[in-house]
């Protein structure tokens, strides 16, 4: 296998000591191509912390080179970001060296396996990709520009990626922050409620094969220092094939979750080291679930949880999402006792729907959390806080857009921040049926209330999925506002049947404006906020219609003979349906009028 290229030295460049293509060989003999950041030092005996990376999306490549569409709105929209820097080392979710190394970082980013400079067979989120991760770490930490503690930071991949290696415990590790990153790989990313989401295939198409080791001249030449982004030895594309993984098709083998995705999942019980959890409300189809799940699960004993809105790309590199990881990283990697300790465990940036107001909070979910159920009434499609009475069902196409239940408009303005489950009953004409379940708000004259998600510019409030196959609860890890599928074997109906089904629709806030009304849809195919929208991004391939690119269209996982037929809800004595919302009543110290469970049953039930 051919090596990358030998380390380049830049020296000063920028007010940056740069070493270009480091190379770190693994234990199988892939060397792995790292770029290394660190402060000028004219006594040449510097030891530093170091925030690490480690991924595919190739270190060369610019963030305004590689995604376009989301630099320019980032910085236009937020002129924070590229202020104080020359912007030449911006990438794609990983720190901006200039805004670290000057505060006596040193920043170091590995092209994974495959990817970018680094040769090797691309399979992402595997276990041989993992185990590259904790060498990465080990060899930083005893660096002699190192003092010994690594920190690990980045978005998404970069932030899925460290809670799979800190399941290992790799000794070096000091601390790491979590930035919308995804943790279960069955349930926050393959497949919701054991439907399969079609994203990693196109992702993969997208993001990862366009970076691919051995694109050589045919791929992007980095704009610092002119070197081939994707490696310097140019292969064929049958050559390239053989490197990577049929990754689309290796999660569609995979239905249930089995040893395939346990092994690219974390291990929380081995996660101990202290932790920052960054979570997005609007990240449905991949980033809020596994930063909530991992800040309760995870065994670290010193453990933070912020939440926060817009796109999942931008707080990352804003004042206020930098101030903040640097704070948490001095305490951990410096030993600065700036009262990072004193930090409440919990940071909330609440969304109203013009604006998201900061509220610091002890736990998660809120203990001060009034859970209040609104089932759902079929003869006039409502919501109300008492169950409807006497027979009755409703009948939809399996693959259409269903039905919505829609409360009175409220009389105060409420809270619901936290997680969120639905029950209902249900039969179809054939052996399965998928159930998509949005929870939404719209205004007093009926327009829907969306907002600028972590991808998508018309995202709902909440979402929810479920495969009535894949019904089986976990009685372990169930919890009554988080319903836990095992998701390990398939329960087909019988035609007519009438099964229960508890599902998860994943955390969110909203304070909804008196006069607005709260509604829960079921339907059996994705969410949209419109047919057309005109809303796409340069790395992804569908237009951005309420889901962005989270979809689950793929026949082969849906075929019509077995989804297309009609799904009836059912209710009556022992089968009322309801969705339990968090209502978060009004708190002493926060400036945050809330509504009580009974004042919100006042607002909703009809006069």
């Amino acid at each position: 296998m051919k090596r990358p290229a030998t380390a380049v030295n830049e020296n000063e460049r920028d007010n940056l000591h740069i070493d270009w293509d480091v190379p770190i060989t693994m234990d199988d003999g892939i060397v792995l191509s790292a770029d290394v950041f660190r402060p000028v030092d004219t006594t040449g005996d510097g030891r530093y912390p170091v925030i690490l990376s480690h991924g595919p999306y190739a270190k060369g490549l610019a963030f305004q080179d590689g995604y376009p569409s989301a630099w320019n709105r980032m910085v236009a929209e937020h002129p924070d970001v590229a202020a104080g820097s020359s912007n030449l080392y911006q990438s794609w979710e990983v720190v901006d060296p200039e805004k670290w190394v000057p505060h006596g970082y040193a920043c170091v980013r590995v092209d994974s396996r495959g990817a970018g400079r680094s040769p090797g067979f691309i399979d992402p989120f595997s276990p041989r990709e993992t185990r590259d991760f904790y060498q990465c770490i080990e060899w930083a930490g005893v660096q002699p520009w190192s003092n010994g503690k690594v920190g690990l930071n980045g978005i998404s991949y970069y932030g899925i990626n460290q809670w799979q290696v800190a399941s290992l415990k790799p000794p070096h590790l000091a601390a790491m922050c979590v930035w919308e990153g995804a943790a279960d790989w069955y349930r926050d990313m393959t497949h919701h409620g054991g439907i399969l989401s079609t994203f990693w295939a196109n992702w993969y198409d997208m993001q990862v094969k366009s970076v691919q080791y051995g694109l050589g001249e045919r791929g992007p030449v980095s704009r610092v220092n002119g070197t081939r982004v994707c490696g310097d030895e140019t292969l064929s594309e049958q050559a390239l094939q053989a490197r990577r993984c049929e990754f689309g098709n290796d999660i569609l083998a995979h239905p249930f979750d089995d040893d395939y995705h346990r092994a690219r999942s974390p291990a929380w019980e081995n996660i101990t080291v202290p932790l920052l959890s960054a979570a997005n409300w609007g990240g449905q189809g991949l980033h809020p679930r596994g930063n909530f799940e991992g800040f309760m699960r995870a065994a670290s004993k010193d453990k933070w949880l912020e939440a926060h809105g817009i796109e999942h790309w931008t707080h990352f590199y804003t004042d206020y999402g930098r101030t903040l990881q640097k704070r948490f990283f001095d305490f951990y990697l410096k030993d600065e006792k700036n009262g990072w300790d004193q930090q409440p465990k919990v940071l909330l940036q609440v969304r109203h729907v013009d604006q998201f107001v900061e509220r610091p909070e002890n736990e998660w979910p809120i203990a001060r959390t009034q859970w209040t159920k609104f089932y759902l009434h079929p003869a006039d499609h409502s919501l109300r806080h008492k169950a409807a009475t006497g027979d009755a069902t409703i009948t939809f196409d399996a693959l259409g857009d269903g039905v919505t239940f829609i409360s009175s408009p409220l009389n105060e303005e409420a809270e619901i921040t936290g997680p969120i489950a639905a029950r209902m009953f249900a039969s179809s004409s054939t052996s399965d049926a998928d159930f998509f379940v949005i929870l939404r708000v719209y205004t007093p004259d009926l327009r829907e209330v969306t907002f600028m998600g972590a991808i998508d510019p018309h995202t709902p409030v909440a979402q929810g999925w479920l495969r009535a196959s894949h019904r089986k609860l976990d009685a372990k890890l169930s919890l009554p506002y988080r319903p836990y599928h095992t998701h390990d074997e398939a329960q087909p109906l019988k035609p007519g049947e009438v099964v229960q089904l508890d599902i998860e629709l994943w955390p969110t806030s909203i304070v909804v404006p008196a006069g607005n009304r709260i509604a829960l849809t079921v339907r059996g195919r994705d969410y949209e906020f419109a047919k057309s929208t005109g809303a796409r991004l340069s790395n992804f391939k569908n237009e951005l219609l309420g889901c962005g690119p989270f979809l689950h269209d793929d026949p082969r996982d849906r075929p019509a003979a077995v989804f297309g037929g009609m799904t009836t809800l059912h209710f009556g004595a022992g089968q009322e349906g309801f969705v339990l919302l968090p209502v978060i009543p009004k708190c002493g110290g926060t400036g945050l009028p809330t509504l009580s469970a009974q004042a919100m049953h006042r607002a909703t039930t009809d006069k």
